[in-house]
């Protein structure tokens, strides 16, 4: 028996909902809960009445992600330690799409938490999924006048925060290649070479692993401080993995996911280290996301 309606166009648009709310929310868990309750407001809708269903269920995935945003901030306000968005173990086919692998990327979606919710929510809208200004002041209740205003002001503040350097799955998975040999063989020489000078660690742990609490900025202190937290836990292995559109890492202690690790070249060298511990976001590692524009 066929779905009705309501259920098969929202089936259709599932994965385009969950990437719009999770590059509204940095969090794999948020966005599950947005669609639900995309879900629940969708299903008493007259669908008559809808003359375009992808953009509406997009304007009500963008509500409730807009709601969620602002809990959310509250809630940033007491973490424990770095905040750092939620890890995904992203399909091949995402990294082959390189505007949506560029938009979920870790350190594009930290320059989005720059944002306002609002100024986020038209940037997404309309730069990664290119809907209309008449679409996006639907969905952030804002006249198209005023989205155009607030598009232009949050594009020129991400084009000034946003990562340096582009670099390819191919070249990230060569320099992660060497990186993964240098740090499993001690090599302090050897990661100081593949790291930026002015290479920046982040940690993650939520305060419920222990995780550097506070940015470590250096090549140096970034490579003796990997060596010498892997010489302590000869048991780790690393295993290459794509983590949102990138190639990453992952770190394991015996069969358990401890760690995932994403980052950020420049001129072949990476610039940024992204380490997830926090087991709580950490669920989405275990299956691939599927992400759509």
């Amino acid at each position: 028996m066929s779905a009705d309606p309501a259920t098969q166009a929202f089936v259709t648009h599932r994965n385009l909902l969950f990437t719009v709310a999770y590059e509204l929310l940095g969090s794999a868990a948020d966005a599950e809960d947005v669609l639900q309750e995309t879900w629940l407001r969708w299903s008493s809708v007259d669908l008559g009445t809808v003359r375009d269903q992808r953009a509406y269920l997009v304007r009500i995935a963008t509500r409730q992600g807009l709601n969620r945003l602002r809990a959310l901030g509250r809630r940033k306000e007491s973490y424990v330690g770095q905040w750092l968005p939620e890890p995904l173990l992203t399909a091949p086919d995402v990294a082959e799409d390189v505007e949506l692998a560029d938009s979920v990327s870790m350190a594009m979606l930290l320059v989005l938490e720059t944002l306002t919710p609002t100024e986020r929510a038209v940037f997404v809208l309309r730069e990664v999924f290119d809907f209309g200004y008449n679409e996006i002041a639907d969905a952030v209740d804002k006249t198209p006048a005023a989205v155009r205003q607030i598009a232009h002001r949050a594009r020129s503040h991400v084009t000034a925060r946003r990562p340096r350097g582009t670099s390819s799955p191919a070249e990230t998975r060569d320099v992660l290649t060497a990186f993964q040999r240098a740090v499993e063989t001690g090599d302090v020489r050897g990661l100081v070479d593949i790291l930026a000078p002015d290479v920046v660690m982040i940690g993650d742990g939520g305060g419920i692993k222990q995780a550097v609490l506070n940015p470590i900025f250096g090549a140096d202190k970034v490579a003796r401080l990997l060596v010498g937290g892997t010489s302590r836990v000869p048991e780790a292995t690393m295993r290459p993995m794509d983590v949102n559109g990138f190639p990453g890492l992952a770190i394991h202690l015996g069969a358990e996911l401890d760690s995932v690790v994403a980052v950020q070249l420049d001129n072949g060298r990476i610039t940024s280290l992204y380490a997830v511990r926090n087991p709580e976001k950490l669920s989405h590692m275990d299956r691939e996301t599927a992400l759509r524009r």
